[in-house]
């Protein structure tokens, strides 16, 4: 399985999550869960529809462990009559989400699991835990994602990975 270590990441420091009014009218209108349809988020996420189509068969069954095992979590969108609209998987190491996908099937689903997820580590520790998520696309900037290079981010890892994890993710 490849791993990548890209020149430059894309991170969301909790406290920088820009949730516009549209976003917060969104979030009243699915409700959401954690941990309870991880099959389901990352067999949506690995969708051979979807552009990249990286998450393979290899791949779903890795982070199927990492689920079992406690460090890989998901979050959940669910319209209010119960379908999955959205969600997003990755893995909780101490301070650190590495966020791995996301998917929405209706609009801002996956932004809502977004900001579920930065209430889910809004403890005493926010300040120091730190999102990643990979790139830093345009939709993801929108949303308060900054670059870091990966020496900074690097560096930054070890002070990270110390933090205990929110209590939401532990298992």
């Amino acid at each position: 399985m490849a791993w990548w270590s890209p020149l430059h990441r894309g991170v969301l420091e909790p406290a920088d999550l820009r949730v516009t009014r549209s976003l917060r009218q969104s979030v009243r209108r699915f409700d959401t869960t954690v941990d309870t349809a991880f099959d389901s988020v990352i067999a949506a996420c690995a969708d051979p529809a979807r552009p990249g189509k990286w998450i393979d068969s290899q791949v779903i069954a890795a982070y199927r462990r990492l689920h079992d095992l406690g460090w890989a979590h998901s979050v959940e969108t669910w319209t209010l009559d119960g379908e999955l609209a959205g969600g997003l998987y990755g893995v909780a190491v101490g301070g650190l989400f590495a966020g791995e996908s996301m998917f929405h099937r209706g609009r801002d689903a996956s932004k809502v699991a977004l900001v579920r997820l930065v209430e889910l580590l809004s403890d005493e520790y926010v300040g120091d835990r730190l999102i990643d998520v990979q790139w830093c696309t345009p939709y993801l900037a929108s949303l308060g994602v900054t670059e870091i290079q990966r020496a900074e981010y690097l560096s930054r890892l070890p002070e990270v990975l110390e933090i205990p994890l929110p209590a939401a993710l532990r298992m």
